[in-house]
């Protein structure tokens, strides 16, 4: 199946190194990153899995779950568990499925036939409280993911979703903003009392809303 923006993520049970979960439950309110591995005991794999368990204290903050996944066993999946603790100086702290059937894989099409039959392409969900789909990425199995990205854009949804703005490109945490066209200028003058640098009519930029 085809998984696009908005759509409600895919409920399912599996096993995973944290006992076995049911995702949306285990979800709760919290927003969620999905991502996928091709296979256990890969380099760039092991490089991706510590540094999210690194960025754990960052996604703590955002109310955000980080749970991967690799179409292999539970048993590999604690096995190279010691590996990334040992060569990446982080140890997991964030459950990892084991998708051996591959009955995940196939709900979210994380394998793509052209790139691979066995193994799962690099994807990424960012996935919000009420369970909907926010973003969608997918990298081939040769490029590591950009975490920082990903932390990037969960910015930008949760302060989007709470103020009438966009963020431009670039943008990151506390760099100015855009009010959104469809707000008129009587209406911003009540939401941005402060004002806004006008650059064209549909171009009205402000600093980033606080609080």
């Amino acid at each position: 199946m085809t998984l696009r923006l908005g759509d409600i993520a895919p409920d399912f049970e599996a096993e995973t190194t944290e006992g076995r979960i049911r995702f949306h439950e285990w979800l709760g309110s919290s927003w969620g990153v999905l991502f996928s591995h091709p296979r256990n005991y890969t380099p760039v794999c092991t490089t991706e899995l510590g540094y999210t368990a690194k960025l754990q204290p960052e996604f703590a903050k955002r109310n955000v779950k980080a749970i991967g996944l690799s179409v292999d066993k539970l048993e590999d999946h604690h096995g190279w568990s010691r590996d990334i603790a040992e060569t990446q100086g982080a140890s997991l702290n964030f459950p990892l499925i084991a998708d051996a059937d591959k009955k995940v894989a196939d709900l979210y099409d994380m394998i793509h036939p052209n790139a691979s039959d066995t193994f799962t392409v690099r994807s990424v969900f960012i996935v919000d409280p009420n369970k909907k789909i926010r973003l969608t990425l997918t990298y081939p199995a040769s490029t590591g993911r950009n975490f920082d990205e990903v932390l990037r854009v969960i910015d930008s949804l949760q302060l989007t979703d709470k103020y009438k703005v966009a963020t431009p490109v670039n943008w990151k945490q506390g760099d100015d903003v855009i009010i959104v066209p469809s707000v008129s200028n009587d209406d911003a003058k009540k939401l941005f009392p402060q004002g806004w640098k006008e650059l064209k009519p549909y171009l009205r930029v402000v600093p980033q809303p606080k609080g």
